[in-house]
């Protein structure tokens, strides 16, 4: 398997300055302190594959992504992106990237803004109008009246999904993006999503952060849990979350709930009725087979309406590692 990003004992420590504070005859020096973004981090990404880097905010996630752009410096480590030191100019043509808060300017429309990166890519016109064209499809914005619409007026999906674009204009081979689903609304993320597997059917390698744990939980085939500058474990989802069955969830529907409440309700985790459908939630230290059989001799026309074992989700095991 190829690697494309290779991160090698990479610490980061921001000082902050001594500050002198004067009032009167009262003189106050607050000392600078140390804070250590990132702790001899140590990663690899893969050619073809979504990784996700998650932690809550403050965790490094944007400091180790600017260090690979080289808008910070790391104090000590070191990396390589297709081989090649990070630093290394020819490395960005391989690379598109979002950030977290990007700049836009307001007066552009759409297109204009897209037709302008595609000048710094040094595109000639005929195939600036043929790529802005297929990312515009790709992203979802080919309906919108981008031609005429100025950015000031574009939704914060929109203008996500725009950024987007200008990270996929040049035909990248690694797309980095950081927080891309932040402060979008359940139908943004998806969209969001959609592309980004989209690009990686492409073949695209996509490196992104985010703290939106169930979104990354669909789409990452791996993952790694920065916590307070530390990478806390990398891994596959199906290497990493149990395979242990923590419990059950039951619908059910019966024309006597009464009864059957009487029998579940003091072993279930979770009872809620309404009207003659019944969802129950029970731990894994209960028969779940016994008390279907029970429920049926209280109600022989009971009906199931579904039984879905409950497993560990990427949510529970990020706040059981982080608690540890």
């Amino acid at each position: 398997m190829k690697t494309v990003i290779s991160i090698r004992n990479m610490s980061k420590t921001y000082s902050r300055d001594v500050i002198d504070f004067e009032y009167g005859k009262l003189k106050i020096r607050f000392k600078g302190r140390k804070v250590e973004a990132l702790k001899d981090l140590s990663l690899d990404v893969y050619e073809g594959e979504i990784f996700g880097l998650l932690g809550p905010n403050g965790a490094g996630k944007s400091t180790l992504i600017k260090i690979l752009m080289t808008i910070h410096f790391p104090t000590s480590g070191t990396a390589t992106i297709f081989g090649k030191p990070y630093w290394d100019i020819e490395v960005k043509k391989y690379i598109g990237f979002l950030p977290e808060n990007p700049f836009f300017y307001d007066y552009l429309t759409g297109y204009e803004f897209l037709d302008f990166y595609g000048q710094l890519y040094s595109m000639s016109k005929s195939e600036r109008q043929k790529r802005i064209s297929e990312v515009l499809e790709l992203v979802g914005l080919n309906n919108y009246n981008i031609d005429n619409l100025p950015l000031k007026g574009y939704s914060k999906g929109m203008l996500q999904r725009i950024g987007l674009a200008q990270a996929i204009l040049s035909r990248p081979k690694l797309i980095i993006l950081d927080e891309p689903l932040s402060g979008l609304d359940p139908i943004g993320r998806k969209e969001i999503k959609d592309v980004i597997l989209k690009l990686r059917e492409e073949g695209i390698t996509i490196f992104f952060s985010s703290h939106i744990l169930q979104d990354v939980e669909t789409i990452c085939d791996r993952v790694g849990i920065l916590y307070k500058g530390e990478l806390i474990n990398v891994g596959h989802l199906n290497e990493l979350l149990s395979a242990e069955i923590l419990g059950y969830e039951l619908t059910i529907e019966s024309n006597d709930p009464v009864k059957i409440k009487e029998k579940c309700e003091k072993i279930a985790e979770k009872y809620i009725v309404q009207k003659n459908e019944i969802f129950i939630r029970f731990s894994n230290k209960v028969n779940i087979n016994e008390i279907i059989a029970q429920c049926l001799k209280i109600d022989p026309s009971l009906k199931i309406k579904s039984l879905i074992p409950i497993r560990e989700t990427l949510e529970d095991y990020f706040i059981r590692k982080v608690r540890r």
